[in-house]
């Protein structure tokens, strides 16, 4: 698989990344419904013979969980993907969710972090969110001394725009930015994706596949029997009447998919591929099979007539 640098650092990533949200498990407020860390394990394995060569969790997927089980797949390889993780999202006894940038909160964290990965550097360390806002400053100057200190290599924000990203910048170089794209999200398009491709910031997309909405195996009976602890069941996008219309442009990405042998979900990564500005996507599986059925968008390339297809359906159905 072809990889691409990410931003301002040595590190040359593939196009596709494996995304550990959902094998974090259903028992948190943002969980995925059960998921048997059997299956998580033989989903990471796969990944890794497939060539996909970083992985990216975060300390709040599953309260810790996440980052523990990709430990676990990792300690029977001996191919070492790079590991990316996220800060700023705490969590108590109670398993109730807060948000902090104070300087001895990250420093908590990462600590954690790297306990759980049972690594001693983490190849890029991201803010998850930008809240509070006003800490921004204070979290990120506390991440730099944390760099300087060999604890992470690279430094990464995800969900920042780019009033403070600039803030940012002004106190120590990004990496990357980790923003939603989707051709159901696709709002960073209008200044976003433009001020990290001037600024040499990698961007690292996701959801690329809305969550799963977009892979051709989402139907409308199949999100009404979405377990209650799957996040996705309240989420507007799966709901009327946006459910409807996104399945409607699934069907079209299974029209231009099928004479390529490529399904909805990989038809859906490689649109957002297409952008100059993204340097890759992060694509989750639950499972090996899952994984299998969305590699093949590292290498497809969608045409300009299907491009079109797809610009005129969302003018049509925005």
């Amino acid at each position: 698989m072809q990889t691409r640098p990410l931003g301002n650092s040595d590190l040359h990533i593939t196009s596709i990344g494996y995304g550990a949200w959902a094998i974090g498990g259903g028992d948190w407020q943002f969980g995925w419904g059960p998921q048997a860390d059997q299956d998580s394990i033989a989903a990471i394995h796969r990944a890794l013979d497939l060539g996909i060569n970083w992985i990216d969790t975060a300390a709040i997927y599953g309260l810790g969980h996440s980052e523990e089980v990709v430990a676990q797949a990792l300690k029977e390889r001996s191919d070492r993907p790079y590991l990316f993780t996220k800060c700023s999202m705490v969590w108590n006894d109670r398993g109730e969710i807060s948000r902090s940038l104070k300087a001895d909160s990250l420093r908590r964290e990462v600590e954690a972090s790297l306990r759980r990965l049972q690594v001693e550097t983490i190849d890029l360390y991201q803010i998850h969110w930008p809240n509070p806002d006003p800490e921004i400053e204070e979290g990120w100057a506390t991440l730099a001394q944390i760099q300087q200190e060999g604890k992470v290599r690279y430094l990464g924000v995800s969900n920042f725009n780019v009033e403070q990203m600039r803030r940012a910048q002004t106190i120590a170089p990004i990496t990357s930015l980790q923003p939603p794209y989707s051709l159901v999200k696709p709002q960073v398009e209008t200044e976003i994706l433009p001020f990290c491709q001037s600024e040499n910031i990698g961007v690292i997309v996701y959801s690329p596949m809305q969550s799963g909405l977009l892979t051709g195996a989402m139907t409308a009976e199949r999100v009404a029997n979405l377990p209650d602890s799957d996040w996705r069941k309240q989420s507007p996008e799966f709901q009327e009447p946006r459910l409807s219309r996104n399945l409607e442009l699934v069907e079209l990405l299974r029209q231009i998919g099928q004479p390529h042998g490529r399904s909805p979900g990989e038809v859906a990564i490689a649109w957002t591929l297409h952008h100059p500005a993204v340097t890759a996507a992060i694509v989750g599986g639950r499972n090996a099979r899952q994984v299998e059925g969305t590699i093949g968008a590292a290498d497809f390339r969608l045409s300009e007539t299907e491009l079109e297809a797809i610009r005129t359906f969302l003018q049509q159905h925005p």
